[in-house]
């Protein structure tokens, strides 16, 4: 079978020829990091243990939480992170891109200085959130925008307006796709596939206290599948949220013309389309990914990137789908919104998040990318690499991963030894098995180094 062409704006490259792991001498090494990671982190271990008497998980996020205690850092700048064992480590996951900025940036710190000469919150109209909204607008190619603080406060308010918009409940995602933790996006995030149904029509998997209402998913890359879901509830439907690139689970590209065809069969069917860009925002390119893939949504959700650090995000898009925000039919509320930091830090971004900037970190990236592919072709891994924009990952599969079903068929055994390895020896990513990593405007030629350095060891170990 020929396998699809991903997207002309994206990046991957799986390799020619592969070997088979030796899982046995994978599960030894895997204990072996393991002593190493407890014996290394004492001070993470008790500070775990001191943190769970007060907090669930010993975390104020769930997925901060894991085995067999997560790291606690106490001081980061610039790239770098230092925890309390005083363990200096290579952040390569700056916050899911809320760190674009990088720890600390000089140009982000003034900003917010600034601010507390001025107030911090006002919970009035400014001319500082007037500002802001003017800079997003403009940058991602929107007409209107509101601020929140949080990317699942975006996609929440964004479900709500296409459903006040449309006057239809329905609610349509992709398998594998997170968008927030809200009941109405909260299903089939991550499901077990004894409970998911068929691969070309997945049954949403709705977790444990949630309640969804009338949802739908499809899968990524397929848009046969959506066609045939439109055909018989567009009339309920009101919206379809997707991440343009899915980046929940590692990063999978979509297939050349799949958002043309989504853009298409949205309009054909009335439904509300909606780009998650939580994640992808900045860290796409100056203009996020819409503008960069072509495709252009009805309503965008953004946050982590466009506020160097401060709790902020936003929805928005064309007036005619804003509208009902004015008009009433969907209030949007919030004491916090428009925060004057928070609005500080869009000023900064904005200002600093220029083309030649985000093209030499996009330019670092793809350095890491091409490095890592030739130590994965030198050892012969059943690995691949891909990228978008700022981020990349290394995916544990020697043919490309489509959608949510391929991602369950690759080896979360070296996937979890990945993770354990680069936390032993000074890099920290995100933590789970779909590892990915993110160049931020602080990294420099020297990380790039310092990553691949660090991953030819670990190929050349894994091989023995």
């Amino acid at each position: 079978m020929k396998t699809k062409s991903h997207h002309s704006q994206t990046f991957r490259s799986v390799p020619a020829h592969s070997k088979p792991f030796d899982t046995s001498h994978l599960q030894k090494i895997l204990q072996e990091q393991l002593d190493l990671y407890k014996n290394s982190t004492l001070g993470s271990d008790l500070e775990h243990q001191l943190a769970t008497q007060t907090i669930p998980l010993g975390a104020h996020s769930t997925f901060q939480s894991f085995e067999p205690y997560p790291v606690s850092i106490v001081s980061a700048k610039g790239a770098w992170m230092t925890d309390v064992d005083g363990r200096k480590m290579l952040d390569l996951s700056m916050g899911f891109g809320a760190m674009l900025a990088g720890h600390l940036n000089p140009d982000v710190v003034s900003e917010l200085r600034d601010a507390l000469d001025v107030g911090t919150l006002f919970t009035t109209p400014s001319p500082l959130s007037r500002d802001a909204a003017e800079r997003i607008c403009r940058r991602f190619g929107i007409d209107q925008v509101r601020f929140t603080n949080s990317g699942t406060e975006s996609t929440m308010y964004a479900v709500r307006t296409a459903r006040a918009y449309s006057g239809k409940e329905g609610v349509v995602k992709v398998e594998g796709g997170y968008h927030g933790s809200h009941d109405s996006v909260l299903f089939s995030n991550k499901p077990a596939l004894a409970k998911a149904g068929p691969a070309d029509a997945p049954t949403p998997v709705i977790p444990n206290a949630s309640v969804a209402g009338e949802v739908y998913v499809v899968p990524f890359n397929d848009a046969d599948a959506l066609e045939n879901l439109f055909e018989k509830h567009s009339k309920t439907i009101a919206c379809f949220i997707v991440e343009p690139v899915l980046e929940n689970i590692g990063i999978v590209l979509p297939d050349e013309g799949y958002l043309e065809a989504v853009r298409d069969l949205c309009d054909k069917y009335k439904v509300v389309l909606i780009f998650d860009e939580v994640k992808t925002g900045l860290t796409a390119g100056p203009q996020g990914a819409a503008q960069r893939l072509g495709v252009i949504p009805d309503l965008i959700c953004l946050a982590k990137s466009i506020g160097g650090g401060i709790p902020l995000a936003a929805f928005g898009g064309k007036a005619e789908f804003m509208l009902p925000v004015s008009d009433g039919r969907m209030p949007h509320l919030g004491t916090f919104n428009g925060h004057a930091l928070a609005m500080a830090a869009v000023r900064a971004v904005d200002k600093i998040c220029t083309v030649a900037a985000l093209d030499k970190a996009e330019s670092l990236n793809k350095d890491a990318l091409i490095r890592i592919r030739e130590v994965i072709d030198e050892y012969e891994l059943p690995a691949h690499t891909v990228g978008f924009g700022v981020k990349g990952c290394i995916t544990w599969s020697d043919t490309p991963v489509r959608n949510y079903r391929d991602y369950k068929a690759t080896n979360f055994q070296i996937a979890e030894l990945s993770f354990l390895w680069s936390l032993n020896h000074g890099v920290i990513t995100p933590p789970g098995l779909d590892e990915q990593w993110l160049i931020s405007l602080a990294h420099g030629q020297a990380e790039i180094d310092f990553m691949v350095n660090d991953f030819k060891e670990f190929a050349k170990t894994i091989r023995g």
